[in-house]
């Protein structure tokens, strides 16, 4: 089974994805993280990141491991952050990556997060979520998060929501069929309650 989790920045993907995948018992998959990871190397090896996108190794668990290395910090840094955003608009990393998720994802039960699990990944996901909330709170959480000025953070968010909303190849939108939630106003907790209860009726 896969529970596809998709949203925006400072929607609280990956602890809700996290979570609920501790809560189940399945894996989960930080697609954000694979594509920060070929930004960290194209940054490292000053070259394009579609040239290295599909000569590394990734792997994935509690830890982030590049090649052998663990990467789980370096990954965070805002000159990979704006990388990976670029990284992400080019099709031919997207199209190493979703090779490479479809290929995880192919055995076994996740939880996947990322912008395009439920519309391009694994369109036939068993359950699919689409996170959202207000610009404020996204901010809010991004900057709490990375101990970073709130309105550098709010800038650079509403220019990654433009150009990621507005790319060519596998813009962010909800699936037609996934569940919106709206999480302003709810804690971490009520989310993963709420996605809990999904894969519940899913399962039958």
């Amino acid at each position: 089974m896969v529970v596809a989790i998709d949203g925006p920045a400072g929607v609280g993907k990956s602890s809700t994805a996290r979570t609920v995948a501790q809560r189940l018992g399945f894996t989960y998959l930080d697609s954000g993280a694979m594509y920060r990871s070929v930004a960290l190397a194209s940054l490292e090896r000053d070259a394009d990141p579609a040239e290295v996108a599909d000569q590394i190794t990734i792997e994935l668990g509690e830890r982030i491991v590049l090649d052998g290395r663990d990467v789980t910090d370096a990954i965070r840094s805002p000159a990979v952050s704006e990388r990976a955003s670029r990284a992400a608009a080019d099709p031919r990393v997207r199209s190493a990556m979703v090779e490479m998720q479809r290929r995880l994802l192919s055995r076994g039960d996740w939880v996947a997060e990322g912008r395009d699990i439920g519309t391009v990944v694994v369109p036939d996901a068993s359950v699919k979520v689409f996170l959202t909330a207000s610009p404020e709170a996204r901010a809010r959480r991004r900057a709490d998060e990375l101990g970073a000025d709130l309105g550098t953070v709010r800038a650079e968010q509403a220019i990654r929501d433009q150009r990621d909303s507005t790319r060519e190849h596998s813009p962010l939108r909800p699936a037609e069929d996934a569940q919106v939630l709206d999480t302003t106003d709810l804690t971490l907790s009520e989310v993963v309650d709420q996605v809990l209860e999904l894969v519940r009726r899913a399962r039958g």
